[in-house]
């Protein structure tokens, strides 16, 4: 039997990305990068939540530099911000 050891169990981490964006009217015409996107900001979320990086009506900060959309999508800056605007 093979075991997993501490490096290893990043490999079993996933993003989740909410059924709504793709079974709703609405997001029907959303770009499937962007809902990918979405997914990845929402993880960024649980980030925020951790460090309570909250305003003062409860709203979370989400830190996600547009270099590192570009890096984790592997796509061009131009293409990151009509991700971000979808």
């Amino acid at each position: 039997m093979d075991y997993f050891y501490e490096h290893e169990s990043e490999l079993f981490t996933f993003y989740r990305v909410p059924k709504v964006l793709f079974t709703e009217e609405p997001f029907k015409s959303m770009n499937c990068e962007a809902k990918l996107l979405y997914g990845l900001l929402l993880d960024k979320m649980g980030l925020s939540r951790k460090s309570g990086w909250f305003d003062k009506q409860g709203r979370a900060f989400v830190y996600y530099g547009i270099s590192h959309i570009m890096e984790d999508l592997g796509c061009a800056h131009s293409k990151a911000e009509k991700l971000l605007s979808e």
